[in-house]
């Protein structure tokens, strides 16, 4: 190749790497939670792994770590711990965390056996799967967190498996 061919290549990289770069910009500030959403959130009927109603009005005016999962999920099921951990030590600031399984009732409670957590679980089904989309999981993949500040506010999503450092910085900035 010649040296002009190596200068218009280098200018398309160039500008495929811009591109990239504010589109993964837009992409972080746009795929928050919307407020549409969060109420659909705290309205749906939550089930327990049990089939007894969920208390969500409990949920209310606390920072939310909502964490969709699904027992046959390698990520979800490696954070799992890192989640629980977390959620005893940050109880007393106000801060739950709440998993929304994407499974079957009975998939759930087996998996609970064996992987207990100190925070609550709820059925999502079909429809927590549709409500993770609405929350800005455009892939819909798991897992998926969302932050939900004390005022009802998505403040931060994740996709993908969570790092312990992540979260604290996302818990500490909703504090």
């Amino acid at each position: 190749m010649n040296r002009r061919q190596w200068i218009i290549i280098g200018g398309i990289s160039l500008l495929a790497l811009l591109g990239g770069v504010l589109t993964s910009q837009w992409i972080s500030k746009t795929g928050l939670a919307s407020e549409p959403s969060v109420k659909a959130f705290f309205a749906n009927p939550w089930q327990t792994p049990d089939g007894k109603p969920a208390d969500t009005a409990q949920w209310q005016g606390k920072i939310l770590v909502v964490n969709f999962w699904a027992s046959w999920c390698p990520p979800c099921v490696e954070e799992m711990p890192t989640l629980d951990l977390l959620q005893q030590e940050y109880l007393q600031q106000n801060v739950l965390f709440v998993g929304i399984g994407i499974d079957s009732p009975s998939n759930i409670r087996e998996f609970l056996k064996s992987t207990p957590v100190s925070y609550p679980i709820v059925i999502g089904g079909l429809e927590g799967s549709s409500l993770s989309k609405q929350m800005g999981n455009a892939q819909g993949a798991l897992p998926y967190t969302v932050i939900i500040n004390q005022q009802g506010k998505a403040i931060y999503s994740k996709l993908g498996k969570i790092s312990e450092d992540e979260l604290r910085k996302a818990i500490k900035s909703a504090l």
